[in-house]
């Protein structure tokens, strides 16, 4: 019996190398990206030959297509951990739902905001919700005082994107990712740090 394997399809895009490569004239640049200049094919191919690497065709469509001298295995694992470095920053940020009570002990606090914090430090957005049960919802402020520590605890990575409000017998504040802030933190931190071991060395 004749076993009819799936055709796999390759998402990986072609690359036109060495001796394959049609153009006869190209933009020739090293492995770390600067450009050598224009020069004929033959001249390119040796000049890769001499420092035992492949002359590669990363850009067909230019006048002249340009082509880079590099090992062609290391040029596909750059090629291939830049698209995963492009999937993460295009990683859709999701709402992650944190739960609260209006009088929690101090270290159950302490684990939920630490999960909103990991949250946060992901991407995700988060949905603080403190549940109000049987007549706790007669002292509403309760729940305001744990948002208050919670969001006070966070607001140097993260800024209020929905204001706090009550639906039925929840109450409800999302927050999300402040990033400029958290920039601004470690550019401090860094330029403290600095200072300190100036200080140190003097």
């Amino acid at each position: 019996m004749i076993k009819r394997h799936k055709k796999q399809t390759d998402n990986r895009r072609f690359y036109r190398t060495n001796a394959h490569i049609f153009a006869f004239q190209l933009r020739v640049l090293d492995s770390e990206g600067k450009q050598i200049g224009v020069l004929p094919k033959a001249e390119a191919l040796k000049l890769a030959q001499e420092q035992g690497l492949d002359l590669v065709e990363i850009a067909p469509q230019a006048k002249p297509p340009v082509a880079k001298i590099i090992d062609f295995n290391k040029f596909l694992y750059q090629e291939e951990k830049k698209k995963k470095e492009e999937k993460k920053k295009a990683k859709v940020s999701e709402t992650k739902e944190v739960r609260l009570g209006p009088f929690m002990g101090d270290n159950d606090l302490t684990v939920m905001t630490r999960r909103a914090k990991e949250f946060l430090q992901s991407g995700d957005k988060v949905k603080l919700v403190v549940f109000f049960s049987g007549r706790q919802i007669t002292h509403p402020e309760f729940g305001h005082q744990v948002l208050d520590k919670v969001i006070n605890e966070l607001s140097q990575i993260s800024k209020v994107e929905r204001e706090r409000h009550l639906e039925g017998r929840k109450l409800i504040t999302i927050i999300s990712p402040d990033k400029k802030h958290s920039e601004n933190i470690d550019e401090r931190g860094k330029k403290d740090g600095k200072e300190e071991n100036q200080k140190i060395g003097s």
